[in-house]
């Protein structure tokens, strides 16, 4: 009996993952925010969110109300998680809030497509470089951590929980500590 593998799981002997083939960064993957069941609030915001940018547009009493509808809905779910994503934000397709409680983006903060948000986590202004930051497509950010300032953090990048971000982070790194510091690539 024979057991096919799939060329997605090839992983090199070294532990790194450089045999293993990355996704494209920049193809949203929209299943992640679909929602799965009535009470599924992360998903349920994330819904309100995109469907008031589908409105924002248009010019129509319809669409007038559809987005105060969204604009209700959208608060209405942010209170229910503590998730602070403003509407008008630059946000890729494809974004996971696993644990939604306690999450800040800046409105002004672009996240790339298919990122990994856990709880507690802040992306905003501040640090040692003004601006707000700018995430790469298909970044992992761990409990708790912060990225401040107007720093680049490339795709396929990992930050640790707790991690307190202040300088550029580059593509397919790993970074942790507080300050954080790249521990590999």
């Amino acid at each position: 009996m024979s057991v096919e593998t799939n060329p997605l799981d090839t992983v090199s002997d070294r532990g790194q993952g450089d045999d293993m083939p990355k996704v494209s960064a920049e193809i949203p993957d929209w299943s992640r925010e679909k929602c799965r069941r009535l009470w599924d609030p992360a998903r349920r915001t994330l819904k309100a969110f995109r469907d008031y940018e589908r409105c924002r547009g248009q010019r129509s009493l319809i669409r007038a109300a559809q987005r105060k509808w969204c604009v209700l809905r959208h608060r209405f779910w942010s209170a229910i998680t503590g998730v602070e994503i403003p509407l008008g934000s630059d946000i890729g397709g494809g974004l996971s809030i696993p644990h939604p409680n306690g999450i800040v983006i800046h409105r002004r903060a672009k996240i790339g497509p298919n990122c990994l948000l856990f709880h507690q986590v802040t992306i905003g202004i501040g640090g040692t470089v003004p601006g707000p930051p700018t995430i790469g497509g298909h970044v992992d950010i761990g409990a708790g951590a912060k990225i401040l300032g107007g720093i680049h953090v490339g795709n396929h990048a990992k930050i640790g929980a707790n991690a307190v971000v202040l300088c550029d982070v580059p593509e397919g790194a790993t970074a942790i500590g507080v300050p954080a510091r790249v521990i590999s690539r």
